[in-house]
């Protein structure tokens, strides 16, 4: 029996352990944490007679090396074990990669970019399911990959998949070289993940990759980046465009774009601006780079429309919670970049109170502050990052900012100073990822939640 060791122990590895070992494979999972909380886990998956190793620094120093290593998103591609284990000509592969080989009978919508992609690959979803297909999201939105494929292994009658819509990441490229989306969506492109990618050239190449390997390649031309590339690039693609078919990078029959607050596809009116609720110019580049799919994949424009007409947004990005006092609570906690955050301050009234910090990343913070001078009667700042912030506001010339470090005391104090200034809101849009006090974005944005809901009851 053909060995695969599985690293991560997060939702996608677990995933993965269960679909190859469905799939007549031992299966060896493993992970650095040792936490009590895991020994449930471990116990279920030894009773599914899957090795779990806690505490654990893989290594290939047997001579019972591995056929098969699938790495989970979080983990780096180029620690030593793997680069040893690709040196060994050992079949090493991401979680994603291992569903595409047990998927690729489905057409893929394959959804990358710094921002803006969770809700592209959320609206897509959504339209594609009103029109009655059988399309899930997976990726870093929905399922994991690996519980779809699992699902079809199981020959479950649900998984005989129209569509597979899929939220790809960076790490997620750089682990599927042969992933082939039938239409691939590139949203957003600025620096971001540098100190795992080093260089913004080798970020680009690693997106760039998803989009050659696709039939269909949609691009976003209100991203400067992807307007700059598509002067010289990508010369068979569809373009994208809020500011009227003259800022399209192709031929208006093979455009999405707004014009006299209609949406135009391909040449045919699809649907008046006013049916999407969703605020922000950044949303609405999100709403033609999905019909600009859905089109491609020949739903009718009727079910186009009526999606879109009831999509109510996604969860941690500009998530309306509550109102205290006639301030909004907004939850944009998957603002975990500098781009994003400057993004969701554009997208609030003013004056606005920010709470912002977490684990920060390298990145310009030029324009996300001057939309925080412009903006924020208050910056509340919490994290690792919140002396380092405190100090490029200090420097910037701005103020108004205090360091609580938690989040607890950041939404208390928010509601006081909220009052005294009269804001209109009250903004979570870190610009930081959440690994310093959270398991992840959606760990932040549902512990904000809770402490704005218990402010409000207290």
């Amino acid at each position: 029996m053909a060995t695969a060791y599985i690293i991560g122990l997060g939702r996608s590895g677990i995933a993965a352990a269960k679909c190859l070992k469905q799939d007549g494979w031992e299966v060896i999972i493993s992970d650095r944490a040792t936490s009590e909380n895991l020994n449930p886990l471990q116990q279920q998956l030894q009773a599914e007679e899957i090795t779990v190793k806690l505490g654990h620094t893989p290594n290939l120093n047997s001579n019972a090396l591995p056929k098969l290593i699938v790495v989970s998103p979080g983990v780096p591609w180029d620690i030593p074990f793997l680069i040893e284990a690709r040196e060994k000509n050992i079949d090493t592969i991401g979680e994603l990669e291992l569903a595409w080989r047990y998927l690729n009978s489905s057409p893929w919508v394959g959804i990358t970019g710094t921002n803006g992609k969770t809700t592209t690959t959320a609206l897509v979803a959504a339209i594609f399911q009103g029109a009655k297909l059988n399309a899930p999201s997976c990726g870093n939105i929905g399922y994991a990959a690996c519980e779809l494929a699992l699902s079809q292994l199981q020959k479950d009658s649900t998984s005989n998949y129209d569509w597979i819509i899929a939220e790809v990441s960076s790490y997620q490229c750089e682990s599927s070289q042969a992933l082939s989306p039938k239409i691939g969506l590139w949203t957003t492109f600025t620096a971001d993940h540098l100190n795992r990618h080093k260089t913004l050239e080798n970020y680009y190449a690693i997106k760039a990759s998803l989009l050659y390997r696709s039939e269909y390649q949609v691009f976003n031309s209100d991203d400067p980046y992807l307007h700059q590339t598509g002067l010289h690039q990508w010369a068979d693609a569809y373009w994208t465009t809020v500011k009227g078919k003259e800022n399209l990078l192709c031929d208006s029959s093979k455009g999405v774009y707004i014009q006299d607050n209609w949406v135009v596809a391909f040449g045919e009116l699809i649907l008046p601006l006013n049916l999407f609720k969703m605020p922000g110019s950044h949303n609405q580049q999100n709403l033609l780079m999905a019909i600009a799919a859905a089109r491609l994949a020949g739903i009718e424009k009727g079910a186009i429309a009526s999606a879109i007409a009831t999509f109510k947004g996604v969860p941690h990005r500009l998530e309306y919670i509550t109102t205290i006092d006639g301030i909004d609570f907004i939850n944009d906690s998957k603002a975990t970049n500098y781009d994003a955050a400057e993004v969701g301050l554009l997208s609030v009234k003013s004056p606005a109170i920010l709470i912002a910090g977490g684990e920060g990343k390298e990145g310009d913070d030029n324009k996300w502050i001057a939309q925080i001078k412009s903006k924020a009667a208050k910056v509340l700042l919490i994290g690792e990052a919140a002396e380092n912030f405190a100090k490029r506001l200090h420097d910037a010339d701005y103020h108004n900012y205090e360091i609580l470090e938690t989040m607890d005391k950041a939404v208390e104090r928010s509601l006081t100073i909220g009052r005294e200034v009269k804001a209109k809101v009250v903004l979570l849009s870190p610009a930081c990822a959440s690994f310093d006090q959270y398991q992840s974005f959606e760990h932040r944005g549902d512990d904000f939640k809770e402490l704005c809901q218990k402010l409000k009851e207290d």
